[in-house]
């Protein structure tokens, strides 16, 4: 391509999702605080939860839509898709900034509201995979990983950058991140409106089946599968856990520890800059080093570690180490997994083997953050960090069943391309 326009677009759509996630994830708890004064006791006594079904119904919609944008993107073209998505991001950014606002509507409408934004956001960002898809139809075989390398470094520097700006802004107004996040989504838009060509031509286009938007399809694909069951469930148990952090990290630091949407801010882009560190600098040398099976059960352990110092911190302070073990395990732990997966089936297995089992995580995404709400209002404020100690724990003794016999030689570490990516699908 003469121009880098498109490419540029490309990672400024994906960029500009993952900084709205994170300005926005941090200060949930906040925006939820308005539940204190509604006259339904059951609301008034579940913050935690409701900031859980929040983080979830993202990325329920995620889950549940990404198949059809990119079913469309196939139909209609890419550009038609990536646009729209963008300007509904950029609505959903400006009714969840604007919902606070609406107060004298009743604090069940305005929880209404936030759902409402926060389902939208969900349906939109969905269209991650139509940017991949982008990405693949104008650039040559060649420089496909290359193109593709774009969406990891967007997704880390906008997981990083994001909670950061979002501290900042939060000084401004509460609903002044939100509103910066919907700016930037309706001048991307504008932006790819007159430089964005159509990738997909018409004679290329083809309409996809019902049956093979059913995002159900996947999970039941690669079920059945004994080579790659073990990793399933030794994942499912990990982002179970993960995801529950995430969502609920801000209510537990604010409810404890008095955190301000400033301190959880810079928790957040704590979290992110070590795994991008890890994950774009250090993983390749690492697996190089130790192989993948290592790394995988070394960053359980490191994880299962920092989740029982979070539970079991008596000051604000010692969330940073327990955290940044947190952080560092997890950065270890999703692309050796990753890679492990890849290597239990075929080359030609490989797509459809990982997509189901990104399936399986992005459900965990949903069931983690309701998990990790329900545990902190019914058990107590230590449970979902405890508890996520367990499970972590449990993944490792699966794992380490599977791995065992790796450990007995000299690690054959094997080419991984490493991706941000997976480490921040976290609404």
């Amino acid at each position: 391509m003469k121009s880098r326009s498109p490419l540029v677009f490309i990672f400024l759509t994906i960029f500009i999702d993952l900084l709205g996630i994170g300005i926005v994830l941090p200060l949930l708890p906040e925006y939820v605080k308005i539940v204190e004064q509604s006259t339904w006791p059951w609301l008034a006594e579940n913050r935690a939860f409701i900031v859980g079904a929040l983080t979830a119904s993202y990325a329920l919609m995620q889950f549940l839509f990404a198949p059809v944008l990119g079913a469309l993107g196939d139909r209609f073209g890419r550009r038609p898709v990536l646009l729209l998505s963008l300007v509904g991001a950029g609505v959903s950014y400006l009714v969840f900034a604007l919902a606070e606002q609406l107060t004298f509507l009743g604090v069940e409408t305005v929880i209404g509201l936030l759902f409402l934004a926060r389902i939208a956001a969900g349906i939109t960002g969905a269209s991650i995979s139509t940017a991949q898809a982008y990405i693949a139809d104008v650039t040559p075989p060649n420089e496909r990983a290359r193109g593709l390398g774009m969406i990891g470094a967007a997704f880390g520097l906008g997981f990083m950058l994001g909670p950061a700006l979002g501290g900042l802004l939060a000084n401004v107004s509460l609903h002044a991140p939100a509103l910066f996040a919907a700016a930037l989504s309706f001048a991307n838009a504008t932006f790819g409106f007159f430089r964005l060509p159509e990738s997909l031509p018409p004679e290329k286009r083809v309409q996809s089946h019902v049956r093979d938007l059913n995002p159900i399809k996947r999970l039941l694909a690669v079920a059945g599968d004994q080579r790659v069951q073990p990793f399933i469930l030794g994942s499912v148990l990990f982002n179970l856990a993960f995801a529950g952090l995430q969502s609920n990290f801000p209510v537990y630091s604010d409810e404890r520890f008095g955190f301000s949407p400033q301190q959880n801010a810079f928790v957040f882009a704590f979290i992110g800059l070590i795994a991008v560190v890890v994950q774009g600098f250090l993983i390749r040398k690492l697996v190089a080093r130790f192989g993948e099976a290592r790394l995988t059960i070394a960053g359980l352990i490191l994880m299962a570690i920092g989740f029982a110092a979070t539970g079991l911190a008596s000051a604000g302070w010692m969330l940073f180490p327990a955290i940044g073990l947190v952080a560092l395990g997890g950065g270890m732990v999703t692309p050796s997994l990753t890679s492990l997966v890849s290597q239990s089936v075929s080359a030609q297995e490989q797509g459809a083997t990982l997509g189901g089992v990104q399936s399986y995580n992005s459900l965990m995404m949903v069931a983690g953050p309701l998990l990790a709400g329900m545990l902190f209002d019914l058990v107590g404020q230590t449970a979902p960090y405890l508890i996520g100690a367990g499970l972590l724990a449990a993944s490792l003794v699966v794992l380490y069943g599977t791995l065992r016999e790796r450990f007995t030689g000299t690690p054959q570490p094997t080419t991984t391309t490493v991706s941000t990516e997976t480490m921040v699908q976290v609404e």
